[in-house]
């Protein structure tokens, strides 16, 4: 049996290779921004503000590629191999399907879902003339609509774009770096995505008075073709290792007002063998000790 697995050889390619292997908290998860063979200037320019808003954890492919993704998957399935990107956004423009979006992930460097959108309206970040977020600001994403939630296909776009836009998982929120909004509207067939930064204005209390100032990039979407994970794959891609599953905490219980109680097992306790304080009160007296000795039995004695 021949082996096509090589160790490396230098101490950077150890370490490429160990950022790759499987980890309990994985890596952010990167984005792939892949320009079709005949993308026009909407398109680019999306790509373009997209890109801009995801970055550091995006890869712009400034190059045009000639593939379809629902027709073939292999190439796409290579650029996130060898970028190390789960997500990607797909844009082409043609005749049938213009200015054209396929936003995706991949599970194990296999495409997992796929939604085709369509660009009706876009206003770039360029045609707002106002302030904008710095580079890697964690956004805040809002959805409205209960087609989000009733639809298959919508609840899956949903989870979706989490993906895309969350960002790194932070322990810690400050008030001040909540600046930065993305909302996700959903009605009559049409999603409206916008994008807002958070001002904080003087209220006369600690509360400060917040307002939201339109940023961009402002497009309006229409979803066209769908390619979902069946039921197993999606559940096989939601499965966590056992080592992020908090462990069950023995004899502890709660009530209604969420007041802990926890329950202790002790041995029963021999008072006789206490040792209480040392003091000079509590000696015991030479008649004390002679009562003791005569009630005690005789000790025999050796033969000799």
């Amino acid at each position: 049996v021949i082996c096509c697995y090589r160790k490396p050889k230098t101490k950077r390619a150890k370490r490429f290779l160990e950022k790759r292997e499987p980890k309990l908290n994985e890596n952010t998860k990167n984005a792939m921004l892949i320009k079709g063979g005949n993308a026009n200037l909407t398109v680019t320019e999306v790509l373009k503000d997209i890109y801009a808003v995801k970055k550091p954890f995006a890869v712009l492919y400034k190059r045009k590629n000639i593939t379809r993704p629902f027709e073939d998957q292999t190439s796409l399935e290579f650029f996130s191999k060898k970028s190390d990107c789960s997500l990607f956004l797909f844009g082409s423009h043609n005749k049938k399907r213009p200015n054209n979006l396929i936003i995706g992930r991949m599970f194990d460097y296999h495409v997992l879902d796929m939604v085709e959108l369509g660009i009706e309206k876009f206003v770039s970040l360029k045609d707002i003339k106002n302030s904008k977020c710095p580079e890697g600001t964690k956004p805040m994403l809002i959805f409205a609509g209960d087609v989000f939630d009733v639809n298959e296909e919508y609840r899956r776009l949903k989870s979706l774009l989490i993906d895309f836009f969350r960002g790194p998982t932070v322990p810690n929120i400050r008030l001040a770096g909540l600046e930065y909004v993305l909302h996700f509207t959903a009605v009559d067939g049409k999603i409206y995505m916008r994008s807002y930064k958070v001002l904080l204005k003087k209220s006369g209390c600690k509360i400060p008075r917040i307002e939201l100032e339109e940023m961009g990039p402002s497009l309006d979407l229409v979803m066209r073709r769908t390619h979902l994970a069946s039921d197993d794959l999606y559940k096989l891609a939601l499965k966590q290792p056992k080592g992020l599953k908090p462990k069950k905490k023995k004899n502890i219980s709660h009530d209604a007002l969420g007041t802990t109680y926890g329950r202790i097992h002790m041995q029963k306790q021999d008072l006789g063998k206490l040792q209480t304080r040392k003091l000079k009160g509590l000696k015991k007296r030479p008649a004390e000790k002679s009562a003791e000795d005569d009630g005690a039995t005789p000790k025999k004695s050796k033969s000799a």
